[in-house]
């Protein structure tokens, strides 16, 4: 669900994007040269009303989007944050290695206790 809210936003971020960058602060812009129209663009007079009602409509989508979009975030409370941090496989002290006689030596058996000469 929640690549379905990223994928939207992104969608709604270029529109906002596309329709900000057509704007000029001047009025005329990309708005005005479009298909040779002056003010008229697909048949909507005053282009310049339209891309700043767009504008704040993508806006508003985009900030609700976000915040919806936090709804459905997977929570993890502290308690799973502990488990996970005990998953991690530990260390664990084995016995001392017992290290090989020199070279020459005469190899004796380990004295165990159910070898003890008797």
């Amino acid at each position: 669900m929640i690549i379905l809210f990223v994928v939207l936003i992104v969608v709604a971020c270029l529109i906002l994007g596309f329709i900000v960058l057509v704007q000029n602060p001047k009025g005329g812009g990309l708005s005005g040269t479009i298909g040779g129209f002056s003010n008229n663009f697909m048949g909507v007079k005053q282009t310049t009303d339209v891309l700043e009602k767009g504008t704040w409509i993508f806006a508003v989508v985009v900030a609700l989007l976000c915040v919806f979009s936090a709804a459905f975030i997977p929570k993890s409370t502290s308690s799973n944050l502990v488990n996970e941090l005990d998953t991690k496989p530990k260390q664990t002290q084995s016995a001392p290695l017992q290290q090989a006689p020199p070279a020459g030596a005469p190899v004796t058996a380990p004295v165990t206790p159910a070898t003890k000469p008797k």
